[in-house]
């Protein structure tokens, strides 16, 4: 009988990383799941363990913290968790201020979580898949990464650089038999924006007003796709938009 993968998904307590989960869940994938909200997180790996029958562990992680990643990775091997699939979710972006007027501390969270933490996760868990010989890491991006915008300044200057080491990792490790993904989405109604604008949710849901905008099911359905497809195909790169939004700024928008 074959046993079943894992995925381990960072910041899957809500968003992308949360739909990720429900929909590998419900591919049979057992999981690993991560993020800062440990209550809310039992919650769903709870939820998840019933209605699919997979093996589903939770645990409080900061991705920010490097000796926190390190414990928490050599935890997975202490109990033979070696994950198949890594799927570095947790990022956000806080503040929408030119550069000049920028709060030192979003820039701070947003280069600690965005960059750091990606790279702290992916140094903890990618030797596991080099011993293997075989893994994937999906990098969730953003159109953000692939083009700038007026106020986005160090959001973007993050996701830029999500683009870049995906690229950079790729090469890295594809002689070890591990694929590297990056999935760039447009706008996703989740609480991206009300992080943003620091709970001020009158703000955030102008953000999505008179247009359809990306749900965090559909991401994880790309996420999904690009997981499963045969060993020998590796998707590179996908940039994933609602069909009203044609760049990182233009929105069609019907009243």
């Amino acid at each position: 009988m074959e046993l079943k993968k894992y995925a381990l998904i960072t910041g899957a307590s809500s968003g992308i990383g949360l739909a990720c989960a429900r929909r590998f869940a419900s591919g049979g994938w057992n999981l690993v799941l991560t993020a800062r909200r440990i209550e809310k997180l039992q919650e769903v790996s709870d939820h998840l363990h019933r209605q699919f029958g997979v093996n589903v562990q939770s645990f409080a992680l900061d991705v920010r913290q490097l000796d926190g990643v390190t414990e928490f990775a050599g935890g997975l091997k202490q109990q033979g968790i070696f994950p198949e699939l890594l799927i570095n979710n947790a990022g956000l972006a806080v503040g929408l201020d030119p550069v000049h007027k920028a709060e030192i501390d979003d820039w701070e969270r947003m280069i600690d979580t965005n960059i750091k933490g990606l790279l702290y996760v992916t140094r903890a868990i990618s030797p596991m898949m080099v011993s293997r010989g075989s893994g994937h890491i999906i990098n969730i991006g953003s159109i953000a990464g692939k083009e700038a915008y007026p106020n986005g300044n160090v959001y973007c200057a993050t996701k830029h650089a999500v683009d870049g080491l995906t690229r950079a990792m790729r090469m890295d490790l594809y002689t070890h038999g591990i694929r590297v993904t990056q999935v760039a989405p447009g706008a996703v109604q989740t609480e991206f924006s009300d992080v943003r604008f620091k709970g001020d949710t009158q703000r955030a849901a102008q953000v999505y007003e008179n247009f359809t905008p990306l749900s965090a099911d559909d991401v994880a359905d790309v996420v999904w796709y690009c997981a499963n497809v045969p060993p020998h195909v590796s998707i590179h790169d996908v940039v994933v938009m609602p069909a009203a939004q044609a760049s990182a700024t233009m929105i069609h928008r019907q009243a």
